[in-house]
């Protein structure tokens, strides 16, 4: 998608936006039913992982992740940032710190997953320091927002804007390279919260988007999603491949979009 149109891109109508609570409540009654799947999920070599709430998140937002990521063996850490109300100085210096003990506790990078606004927080951090990140996925994040505007939470955000010391300067990432670490996106077309195009990165050599069929709210607990993040983690260090959809949920994965 060029530029131009991404500026154009508007926010979730009213209908998506207004039914995105109740179908994140299906997001997690889809994870509770299916919860026998998860005997069957990719695994990998138990690396460890910092995951990062969305907006007006904390840690116990993203428990369901947690829960299904420790099941799988990964060594799992929340921001332990209380709730994330945007780059204050609390979560800045506090994420960083919180990366830098965990590199320095494992010897090892770290894989970074970010939920909606915890996403973009994890791209900067890859770029600031691409030696302590293994990989980036994130979940409904708008990583190339251009305008305000294209998230409803717009309001939500420049509420506490007076306690941020690192405004977000749009459009997000601009003239921005590729990530110096392999990077996922995982968006959902019916995403209520942000513009689901703001979601993609430029597919590469090291990176991808994943459609998923879920909310925004209920994205990091959707099976689909969360098979989609387990199978990037299961990746070897060294070995970076393009996602394929298992084949007993291939409808689970419409095909994804690009930018260009």
């Amino acid at each position: 998608m060029t530029g131009t149109s991404l500026r154009g891109t508007a926010a979730p109508g009213d209908l998506l936006y207004f039914t995105d609570p109740a179908r994140a409540a299906i997001d997690y009654a889809l994870m509770a039913c299916t919860a026998p799947l998860l005997a069957a999920f990719p695994r990998g070599d138990h690396h460890p992982v910092l995951v990062l709430p969305r907006l007006n998140g904390s840690d116990t937002s993203t428990a369901t992740l947690h829960t299904v990521l420790r099941g799988l063996g990964y060594r799992t850490h929340g921001w332990r940032l209380g709730r994330n109300i945007g780059p204050t100085s609390k979560a800045v210096h506090g994420m960083r710190a919180r990366l830098d003990y965990l590199t320095n506790r494992y010897q090892q990078p770290v894989t970074l997953i970010g939920w909606s606004l915890g996403g973009i927080y994890a791209r900067q951090l890859a770029r600031r320091t691409p030696q302590a990140v293994r990989q980036v996925i994130t979940l409904g994040s708008p990583i190339r927002l251009a305008r305000h505007d294209q998230s409803r939470a717009n309001r939500l955000f420049h509420r506490h804007s007076h306690q941020h010391i690192e405004p977000l300067d749009l459009p997000l990432e601009r003239d921005e390279g590729p990530l110096p670490v392999p990077a996922t996106s995982i968006y959902t077309p019916l995403d209520g919260i942000v513009a689901w195009r703001t979601c993609l990165d430029e597919p590469g050599p090291r990176a991808e988007n994943i459609a998923v069929l879920a909310s925004h709210l209920g994205i990091a607990s959707h099976p689909a999603a969360l098979w989609a993040v387990a199978d990037r983690l299961a990746l070897p260090a060294d070995h970076w491949t393009p996602f394929r959809p298992p084949s007993f949920l291939p409808m689970s994965y419409p095909a994804p979009e690009s930018r260009s």
